[in-house]
């Protein structure tokens, strides 16, 4: 009898092993057939043509169109477009070290690096960059911008810089060097008891950083932290399961991938006792800008009962890329896995695939889930936030000055008027003063409904520009546009103020000068600041209902 079972057994292994290999072969033979069709599409296009074709460039457009109807994380990748991976793989890149941005359409230092070559060389925020190499910058995009910037290490660069109070241009010659990338863009305390970390991306240095920042903050005796992952893309997955491990119990299942693959199936646990104690409250801020890491992170720290989430529902990217290497130009970044948190959620959103594409119909996805305490929380893409700060709508002039960098260029070319940002806060015409700069840049401000009514009007001119109740209906309501218009300012004034305040308290008192202002006017940080300072309602965020 027992002899029956061992045979029963090794047949059915047998069975199971010749199915998996019949199944595999099935599908490399499917494999070949399509590969050999694209291939003799390939060859009659290349060969008969009536026009000579650009290999290199009708390869990369091929497989751009091959990659199209996937998710747009899956992505064939040559010569530049693989830098911004090595930012995130090595920490570092070779450039000169100044974060750049566009100010009135004009490439401007937004500020330069301590201890770089352009901090060195004296390069200051609000210097202008009018050439690159020679190069005119008028029409160039950022991106075109920094990879010109960059480059190999040890070569020269000449930098054309206009700087407001110079009556001539000024020649920068400098040389790249290795620059580390900044994750935790500031640290600090916001009051005697509450830390805070702004963290914006998640590279190989993350987790260095985030450990030497927390360890800052409890020296300094902080009861409370909050942890600031707005507008922060993600990045590394490992990077956000070591920045987890300094938060979470040792022994705990903090993230897990699935896919095709035996590789992709992976689970990641707290390695280490959290340098952080159980008893400091934690608050995390997140909106649609954050994705990927950012939301393994709030949403493990949201299903462990961790810390409180604020702020607005997550961008909901839950995939896993892989880089598969073709050669030493060009690279495949792969969507392999999907990752799941301790819920069990996917934070990735529906519909990154066409229906049609798939080759199984999938089940509908659970969208309640519990956290270890019994709360529920949300599935079906992203993370929901357990205190959602509803966005303040939008208004005209303060669009319009945030698109142009009026607020930073005013305070580049008013701040010798000002030894000190009490000076600031105390000048009475400070905001009569930036009205009239903001008129004078002739903004493209439309009211709301403006648009519409211009389209309307026009349409109404064209089927009867004679009609005088037309006529007459147009004139009422433009002067109701233009007498909007002439208080619209008073009735922005107040969120201006703190626009043009927050940038005078960057220039003279850094970011922490920045991030006291913002601790009194930012929704979501008013909110956290609410829940941290009192822990019986801290304490009521993790009570199910």
């Amino acid at each position: 009898m027992k002899n029956n079972k061992k045979l029963t057994k090794f047949i059915l292994f047998i069975a199971a092993i010749i199915i998996i290999a019949a199944t595999k072969s099935d599908i490399y033979r499917q494999i070949r057939e399509s590969q050999g069709t694209i291939n003799n599409v390939y060859r009659h296009l290349i060969t008969h043509y009536v026009d000579d074709i650009d290999l290199e460039k009708f390869t990369k457009l091929s497989i751009d169109n091959m990659l199209s109807d996937l998710d747009p994380y899956t992505v064939y990748l040559v010569k530049d477009q693989r830098k911004g991976l090595d930012m995130l793989t090595k920490g570092k890149y070779s450039g000169v070290g100044i974060q750049i941005g566009k100010r009135d359409n004009q490439l401007t230092v937004i500020s330069p690096m301590e201890n770089s070559p352009a901090k060195r060389a004296g390069i200051v925020s609000g210097d202008l960059i009018l050439k690159i190499d020679g190069r005119d910058t008028d029409n160039l995009s950022m991106d075109d911008a920094a990879k010109l910037i960059r480059g190999r290490k040890g070569t020269q660069i000449i930098l054309t810089i206009d700087r407001f109070g110079y009556d001539e241009w000024i020649e920068f010659t400098l040389t790249r060097e290795d620059i580390a990338v900044q994750d935790v863009s500031y640290s600090g305390m916001i009051d005697e008891t509450t830390g805070y970390i702004r963290l914006v991306r998640f590279s190989k240095n993350s987790a260095i950083e985030m450990d030497k920042a927390l360890t800052n903050l409890l020296s300094n005796n902080m009861s409370s932290l909050i942890l600031d992952l707005r507008d922060n893309p993600g990045g590394l997955l490992k990077s956000a399961v070591s920045i987890l491990d300094l938060f979470i119990d040792k022994g705990e299942l903090l993230v897990w991938t699935e896919g095709k693959t035996k590789q992709s199936h992976r689970k990641y646990f707290s390695k280490n006792d959290p340098i952080v104690p159980r008893s400091i409250q934690i608050a995390v801020l997140i909106n649609r800008g954050s994705a990927s890491a950012s939301e393994i992170v709030a949403g493990v720290m949201q299903d462990l009962d961790r810390g409180v989430v604020v702020g607005r529902q997550s961008f909901g990217k839950g995939l896993v890329q892989t880089i598969y290497n073709l050669d030493k130009d060009k690279s495949l970044k792969v969507t392999t896995a999907k990752y799941y948190i301790p819920s069990g959620r996917l934070i990735q959103k529906p519909g990154y695939l066409p229906d049609g594409l798939l080759a199984n119909s999938t089940k509908s996805a659970d969208t309640l889930f519990e956290t270890t305490g019994g709360r529920r929380v949300d599935g079906g893409g992203g993370i929901t936030p357990d205190h959602v700060i509803a966005m303040d709508p939008a208004t005209p002039i303060l669009s319009a000055s945030w698109r142009r960098g009026l607020f930073f260029t005013y305070v580049q070319k008013h701040k010798h008027l000002y030894d000190s940002f009490g000076d600031v806060v105390s000048d009475t015409t400070l905001m009569d003063q930036f009205e009239d700069f903001v008129y004078s840049n002739d903004l493209d401000i439309l009211l709301k409904g403006e648009s519409t009514y211009l389209d309307t009007r026009e349409t109404l001119m064209e089927m009867d520009s004679s009609s005088v109740s037309v006529q007459g209906a147009i004139d009422l309501l433009d002067r109701y546009f233009e007498e909007k218009a002439i208080t619209q300012f008073d009735r922005e004034k107040e969120k201006l103020c703190n626009a043009i305040t927050k940038q005078f308290a960057e220039h003279f008192q850094g970011k922490k000068g920045r991030l006291k202002i913002s601790s009194e006017t930012d929704k979501d940080m008013i909110k956290a600041l609410s829940i941290l300072q009192d822990p019986f309602v801290y304490k009521e965020v993790f009570i199910p209902q």
